[in-house]
């Protein structure tokens, strides 16, 4: 069950499994989900978090459309939504605030050995790419033929580019794994 704090001293967080089918192609990781996600229950629950903006464009989905319906059209466009940290300590919602040696991965063999046609595996900014090196890439090899791709932070606190920017980045970083 997925936890979120209640105060800077009781800051462990525990993610959520992945939305997955089996026929996912390109899997997008985050770090781990902020604190309006965790209470949530949702991947991407900020209000100004650019995700289901950005994937209501490439993937023709509504984004005002109940939770459970955006992620099942996603799953059957082949789009997978993860984490790379299942459980850390992090006060607040900032990816900076993680400490580092509290980061344990989410399973990445067992998500790996269950989608072996993975094209894109993409990472939703930099600190689930950092992450993703740091706890799982020397561990874990990702399927055959399966491509790394930074994609920037759809996060509001990554402000420096706007919406349509980050759509465009996504688009280009997507497209052979969406046609």
């Amino acid at each position: 069950m997925p936890t979120s704090p209640s105060t800077e001293a009781d800051a462990l967080v525990q993610g959520f499994p992945p939305a997955a089918s089996g026929q996912a192609r390109i899997l997008i990781l985050g770090s781990m989900p902020g604190v309006a996600s965790l209470n949530a229950g949702q991947y991407y629950a900020h209000p100004r978090n650019a995700f289901w903006f950005i994937m209501a464009d490439l993937l023709g989905l509504d984004a005002a459309a109940p939770y459970a319906q955006r992620v099942a059209q996603a799953n059957a466009r082949g789009v997978a939504l993860w984490d790379v940290v299942h459980r850390c300590v992090r006060p607040g919602s900032l990816d900076a605030r993680i400490a580092r040696d509290s980061v344990e991965p989410n399973d990445f063999a067992g998500f790996y050995a269950r989608h072996p046609g993975l094209r894109v595996i993409g990472f939703n900014g930099g600190a689930a790419a950092t992450l993703y090196q740091r706890h799982v890439a020397a561990r874990v090899q990702a399927p055959a033929g399966a491509r790394l791709c930074m994609l920037p932070s759809t996060s509001p606190a990554h402000a420096a580019l706007r919406p349509e920017a980050k759509l465009a980045a996504w688009r280009e970083a997507l497209a052979d794994a969406l046609a």
